[in-house]
Parts: C-alpha cells; sequence; structure tokens
C-alpha cells in the first residue's frame, strides 16, 4: 500500500487490489521478522528468514493477492470488512515484495556462507519497513516504485 500522502495510480482497466489486503500481508511478515530478529543468530532464525524469503518469492511471482497473506486475507478478513472505498494499482505492492526478498534473501545468502549477524541486520531492515507498512500505511518499496517511475524518461 503506498502512504496516505502519495496515492498510487489508478488500476488499469479495474484491476486493482484491496489496499487493506498488503497491509495484513506486512502485519503478518512483521511478526515473523520480529520473531527471525528474536531468534537471530540461531539455526531457527536462519529457517525463519527462509521462510520469509519464500512467502517473498511467492508475492513477487504471483503478486500480492496471490501471495500467502493475500490468499489468507481474501478468505478469512475480508469477507468480514465492508467493500474497499477505492481499489489500488498492484504493481506497487508487487515491487515493494521484490525488495523485501532481495533485502531478506541477500541476509539468507550471506548468512549461509557464514556471515554473522546477517539474519539479524536483513530481518531487522525488513522488520521496520513492514512494520511501517503494517502500522500506517506507509510502504516504502511501493514509495520507491513511485519514484523509480517518475525518474523513468517518458517517450515522447
Amino acid at each position: 500500500m503506498t502512504s496516505p500522502r502519495t496515492p498510487s495510480p489508478a488500476p488499469p482497466h479495474g484491476a486493482g487490489i484491496d489496499p487493506r489486503g498488503p497491509r495484513f500481508g506486512a502485519a503478518v511478515t512483521t511478526v515473523l521478522l520480529a520473531l527471525t530478529v528474536l531468534l537471530g543468530g540461531m539455526a531457527a532464525g536462519t529457517v525463519l528468514l527462509a521462510v520469509v524469503v519464500a512467502l517473498f518469492v511467492v508475492g513477487v511471482v504471483r503478486g500480492v493477492q496471490g501471495s500467502v497473506q493475500g490468499v489468507a486475507y481474501r478468505r478469512f478478513v475480508r469477507p468480514r470488512l465492508a467493500p474497499p472505498q477505492q481499489l489500488e494499482d498492484p504493481a506497487p505492492p508487487r515491487f515493494a515484495q521484490l525488495v523485501g526478498l532481495v533485502v531478506t534473501g541477500l541476509g539468507l545468502v550471506l548468512a549461509l556462507v557464514g556471515v554473522p549477524g546477517a539474519v539479524t541486520v536483513a530481518a531487522a531492515v525488513a522488520l521496520v519497513a513492514a512494520f511501517l507498512n503494517a502500522a500506517f500505511g506507509l510502504c516504502l518499496g511501493c514509495e520507491m516504485y513511485l519514484l523509480l517511475r517518475r525518474l523513468r524518461p517518458t517517450a515522447a
């Protein structure tokens, strides 16, 4: 989800997503990453970070609506809520999943080659971003997407 101050581009042809879904996914991710930080250098921390990496892979490949958290949101949470007042473009949250994958994936690779503290640092960085999205609706990856889109030269 994007920041309340910066609206995301209109979804093409009504193909938008419920903006509450990515926030729910960020809340789940926040819990997993907080546990990962607490477990840190233990083997369980590395395993949990690998789970988070796998969840990001699914989110990148299938989009946030097709991620494990997205499916859980649609099945268990959304039916209990009023319909969303507006839909959002799925591209920025999908890019945010890619950013999360890069951060956590790099931490996992570094941990597997023996870099001390890699799990904790990568999980902590991703935790800050996930928490900001879950708690305040500020999606740092979405903001990066919008910034990159504005910087991209337009065809004349």
